[in-house]
């Protein structure tokens, strides 16, 4: 199964997530119909999930930081991240979502 949060064009991938603040614990979950939610125990308070996100990402992915960005939903639940530096089957691979 592909999931259709994940996209590639250019050399990036974007992905869509919803972002679940103040979690009991950190990880990644795909949801029926293919949404990719990332639970984060950081709370959503000046740029401290969005921080989170990408620790957290850079880590399951094993790429630096800076390699991940924020595109769109910088202040909502709903994001648009774009990666640099990998595939788009590498990300479903890092993140278990094939």
């Amino acid at each position: 199964m592909r999931v259709d949060a994940i996209t590639e064009k250019d050399g990036k991938v974007y992905l869509a997530v919803r972002v679940q603040p103040r979690a009991s614990r950190e990880e990644v979950r795909v949801e029926p119909g293919g949404r990719i939610r990332i639970a984060l125990t950081a709370p959503p308070v000046e740029g401290e999930a969005n921080d989170a996100l990408k620790a957290f990402l850079s880590k399951k992915l094993g790429l630096p930081k800076r390699a991940i960005g924020i595109a769109g939903g910088e202040k909502s639940r709903e994001k648009r991240l774009v990666v640099e530096g990998i595939t788009r089957k590498e990300v479903e691979e890092s993140l278990r979502v094939t």
